[in-house]
């Protein structure tokens, strides 16, 4: 069963993969801006210009450049970036590591911020505790990155000086781009934990358990807990996807030289096949982690089997 469902989410994901390559093409082929421009200057002479026009392919039809982007995505080649003239693969992985890195603790913060929060909301539902508890997490989900990520620099790297500026040089460089990315996260885990949490002590099974005199204390952490991670584990699959697109703008604010400060470079520098290959593959995390959303509640939920 998960075979067959894997293959046709793969295959659900070739013409989403191609839509997002052929939107990105020709929206950097649409806005203002001239590559060559960005590479010799505005006040270089005209037949500089079109020698390097020609060079990087650039004055063909645009239909022809889309013709032969398209066949290198297909034989694995995504093409050579315009300014350092190296493979789009090869710097695209050397910046992927920091994003990981990045990623994984933001990730690692946001549970264990999002579950007590989200049990103590869910322990304390329609009372003050509650209120405190989702009204902390409505402010997380509220409050932009590109704010939130200066106003932590402010206080803790220039007012009070105890963690770096920017950069991933020092120790302790990660601590406020993690805290940054991983703040909306835990907002959303946790009122996901929430509900998922009170759904599941209105259930059959807890009401049973209640009957039979099981102390209050072990149907919250066994019996609820485990019909109420199921949810909770899906929607934090679909978070991983949408930590690349959050890391965009904190990997800026923060100059964290990963993937994102890499796609943000690329496109103020007008190069093409850097921008396409970069969101290319922030595109195609986003679909694995779908696929992977799908198959982990198959695997934890006989009910969705079923179906």
């Amino acid at each position: 069963m998960f075979g067959r469902i894997m293959a046709t989410r793969l295959l659900q994901a070739i013409p989403t993969l191609l839509g997002v390559a052929t939107l990105v093409f020709f929206l950097l082929h649409l806005v203002p801006g001239d590559p060559v421009d960005a590479l010799l200057g505005e006040t270089a002479m005209q037949a500089d210009r079109e020698v390097l026009r020609q060079a990087l392919g650039l004055d063909q039809p645009i239909l022809m450049q889309y013709g032969s982007y398209l066949t290198g995505l297909a034989t694995g080649e995504w093409g050579t970036s315009l300014v350092d003239h190296r493979p789009v693969l090869e710097l695209i992985l050397e910046r992927v590591p920091a994003t990981a890195q990045l990623a994984i603790v933001s990730l690692m913060l946001a549970v264990i911020l999002a579950l007590p929060l989200g049990y103590w909301a869910a322990r304390h539902a329609g009372k003050k505790e509650d209120v405190a508890a989702m009204g902390f997490s409505l402010i997380g989900v509220s409050i932009p990155n590109f704010w939130l990520g200066p106003m932590l620099m402010l206080l803790f790297a220039v007012g009070l000086g105890w963690l770096p500026v920017s950069g991933m040089d020092q120790p302790g460089s990660i601590i406020l781009p993690a805290v940054t990315l991983g703040t909306a996260l835990a907002a959303v885990l946790s009122r996901m934990a929430r509900s998922s949490w009170l759904e599941a002590m209105s259930m059959d099974a807890t009401r049973t358990a209640r009957a039979f005199g099981i102390s209050e204390g072990l149907i919250w952490w066994r019996h609820a807990a485990r019909l109420a991670a199921i949810p909770v584990i899906t929607m934090f699959a679909l978070q991983l996807g949408a930590v690349l697109g959050g890391a965009v703008i904190t990997e800026t604010v923060f100059d964290w030289p990963g993937l994102g400060l890499l796609t943000i470079e690329a496109i103020q520098r007008r190069d093409y096949p850097l921008v396409q290959g970069c969101v290319l593959l922030i595109a195609g995390f986003y679909v694995l982690a779908n696929l992977f959303a799908d198959l982990l509640g198959l695997w934890l939920d006989p009910r969705q089997r079923h179906e």
